[in-house]
C-alpha cells in the first residue's frame, strides 16, 4: 500500500496483519481523490473507520491542513500512529481517536 500523490507520493505504508481491517485499494483511493482534489487543499479531513490511515494520509499528502483519524480498534490506531511516524507527519496536523463512529458522532467538535 502506497501514497498515490502529493508530498508523500510513492511512500509505502504499513498494512494491518489481521483480516478485520481491509485497506482501501490504491486504485479506489486514486479515484476518490480525483473527485475530491479541488476540496482537499487546506481542508480539515475526517478519516472515519480509518484502519491503516491510508485515506487520511493521502489527504495530508495532497494538502489537507488537518486530519482526524477515527477507528474503534486500538490496534488500528496504533498502526495509524506508526504510519504517521514513518512519514514524519507533524503531530499538530493529526488526531487519532480510538472510538466507534457512533461515539465520535455524538461528541462536540472544534472547527
Amino acid at each position: 500500500m502506497r501514497v498515490i500523490a502529493g508530498t508523500y507520493r510513492g511512500r509505502v505504508l504499513k498494512s494491518p496483519s489481521d483480516q478485520k481491517t481491509r485497506p482501501t485499494s490504491d486504485r479506489l483511493r486514486e479515484t476518490v481523490f480525483n473527485v475530491l482534489a479541488p476540496r482537499v487543499s487546506d481542508s480539515r479531513f475526517l478519516d472515519l473507520c480509518a484502519g491503516s490511515g491510508a485515506i487520511g494520509i493521502e489527504a495530508l499528502s495532497r494538502g489537507a491542513e488537518h486530519v482526524t483519524f477515527v477507528d474503534k480498534s486500538r490496534r488500528a490506531c496504533a498502526l495509524i500512529e506508526e504510519n504517521l511516524d514513518l512519514l514524519d507527519i507533524p503531530e499538530e496536523q493529526t488526531e487519532v481517536l480510538a472510538l466507534t463512529a457512533e461515539n465520535f458522532a455524538g461528541r462536540e467538535h472544534s472547527t
